[in-house]
């Protein structure tokens, strides 16, 4: 049997499960600021507000197998928010799509790891980004192909609040709807920010939820750093092929978890060096620390 079976987090112990889930969400987070530092700059805050995001999905969600990467029966998984690739690389490592030690390259000549992923190159990823706003068209089109394909998979797609300004994030939300996408799930990673600033001031988006739902949309909304919420919430999605497509818009704050970056428009993508590199460090393991404090 490939994989796992839908919704395998449901199987585990619920206090080792959040217990995990916390320990991999600060694990995206300290890789991160790691492999930032190898490429000299990184997408910091992008990556923090989707960190409980991206560790309940993998690590608890998607049916998926690191010995069979290109399994047809596999969840799709597109990151329409290509930048944050820094923060699911180690993921993937982690997994088993490829050695730890390879991300040791990261953007170096000649790595497979660049600043957005490449399907072509990097096993366990579904969809090359770029310009952001391209994600769920194509999310839309592999949610077709599995409905032709006869397969159960679901498609997942994450994308950030500021690319909702995009004009092709409508067309493909218009086009889920038409062809009642049922397995296609959206997931926004509302932090609030894009590059240029904040979303209330550079091209407001908000109400989310309202604008899915007049495409015909099933619009859900959580914490999106409350993992039990998050849990809960991707368990309540109806598994039919044939039906509304589902938006889970999830409330975060960009750059959860380092004071300096919380919400703030000036590490969109930044560099941390010397103490502060060790500062930030030592801020992210004192909150693994005290989360282990509190089992």
């Amino acid at each position: 049997m490939h994989g796992p079976p839908r919704n395998t987090g449901q199987s585990q112990d619920r206090t080792q499960q959040l217990t995990l889930l916390r320990e991999k969400a600060m694990f995206i987070r300290t890789e991160t600021v790691r492999l930032a530092r190898i490429a000299g700059a990184g997408h910091y805050s992008s990556v923090f507000s989707a960190a409980e995001l991206l560790a309940v999905l993998y690590y608890a969600k998607l049916r998926i197998d690191p010995a069979d990467p290109t399994w047809p029966g596999r969840d799709r998984f597109v990151m329409s928010k290509g930048h944050a690739a820094i923060g699911l690389y180690p993921i993937l490592a982690d997994l088993g799509f490829y050695p730890p030690s390879s991300l040791d390259t990261y953007t170096r000549l000649g790595s497979p790891f660049g600043d957005h992923p490449d399907m072509k190159k990097v096993k366990g990823v579904d969809f090359s980004s770029g310009s952001l706003g391209h994600g769920l068209s194509v999310a839309a089109g592999m949610a077709l192909a599995g409905r032709l394909s006869r397969l159960d998979y679901r498609t997942w797609c994450l994308l950030g609040d500021g690319e909702l300004g995009e004009g092709q994030v409508w067309e493909a939300a218009m086009t889920a709807n038409h062809y009642r996408l049922g397995r296609l799930v959206a997931v926004v990673d509302a932090n609030q920010l894009c590059i240029d600033g904040f979303t209330k001031d550079v091209m407001p988006v908000e109400p989310i939820e309202e604008r899915f739902a007049a495409f015909g949309w099933q619009t859900r909304r959580v914490d999106g750093h409350d993992i039990p919420a998050l849990l809960d919430v991707f368990d309540s999605l109806a598994d039919e092929d044939e039906g509304p497509p589902q938006l889970v818009v999830a409330d975060t704050v960009k750059g959860r978890g380092v004071r300096r970056m919380e919400l703030s428009p000036d590490w969109h993508v930044g560099n941390l060096v010397g103490q502060d590199y060790d500062d930030v460090m030592s801020e992210l393991r004192a909150g693994l620390t005290a989360m282990e404090d509190a089992r």
